[in-house]
């Protein structure tokens, strides 16, 4: 059996009692943190609840050795634990489709994810676009697509969701970065998308009990200090006059 499930967003205390009680049924617990991460917690603290070891795997194990963790589930209960939903990442349904296809019993354990969550922000979850990530640049590779995303999304009126990146020798992105990156792109593409006078709404730490909301233009806000991570950025769309109101008394307004 593979037991695909999600840990929440922030800490151990977001584990669904899901998740628990099939791994007491575990015989191997795997888990990646690359794509995200519970920044509230640790893996001790997560081990300590579950009552058994965790085997960390690196981006390369899961997208080039996958297939190892469906050959044990064929004999073995494996568990494949994840930050956030254990769907939301291509990787998983990868391994998901993969389990099916070759007869293995396969459990999906859903959990809270940034999708639900941005819902804090008072932005309606209906009204958002398509999704995109910004990535740390390299000397060669400095990839546009968030500005063609946020660009077709706000055409459209809808919000955009931006995940930000996650390096094993970077760090987190901060949303500070992200916004000079965005600032970047308008200069490669000059289609007067982004400027400095574009408002935006940073979520930090969401999930937690203290996430810090901030609603502002990119010129304020590029320098400000949104604390730990993990950072989200929303380009909104256009604002029903319910979510202007929202943003309001929801976030803090930087002028």
């Amino acid at each position: 059996m593979l037991i695909l499930a999600g840990l929440g967003l922030y800490d151990e205390l977001d584990m669904p009692l899901k998740t628990l009680k099939y791994a007491e049924k575990a015989d191997k617990i795997y888990a990646e943190f690359y794509t995200s991460s519970l920044m509230g917690t640790t893996i001790e603290r997560i081990e300590k609840i579950l009552k058994k070891k965790i085997v960390i795997l690196k981006r390369e194990d899961v997208e080039l050795k996958g297939n190892k963790i469906i050959e044990e589930a064929k004999t073995k209960n494996i568990m494949f634990l994840t930050a956030g939903d254990p769907m939301v990442a291509t990787t998983h349904v990868d391994l998901a489709i993969e389990a099916k296809k070759q007869g293995v019993e396969l459990i999906i354990i859903n959990a809270s994810s940034i999708y639900s969550a941005v819902g804090i922000t008072g932005l309606q979850l209906y009204k958002f676009g398509k999704t995109t990530s910004i990535v740390f640049p390299t000397e060669h590779y400095f990839p546009t697509t968030p500005y063609k995303v946020i660009k077709e999304n706000l055409e459209r009126g809808l919000h955009t969701l931006c995940l930000l990146d996650i390096d094993e020798n970077r760090g987190y992105m901060t949303a500070n970065e992200a916004l000079k990156l965005l600032l970047e792109m308008e200069k490669k593409e000059k289609e007067n998308i982004i400027n400095e006078n574009l408002k935006v709404v940073v979520l930090a730490r969401a999930g937690s009990l203290k996430p810090k909301i901030v609603y502002g233009k990119i010129k304020d806000l590029i320098n400000y200090n949104f604390g730990k991570p993990l950072h989200t950025i929303i380009i909104p769309g256009k604002l029903h006059f319910m979510e202007e109101e929202a943003l309001k008394y929801l976030a803090e307004n930087i002028e």
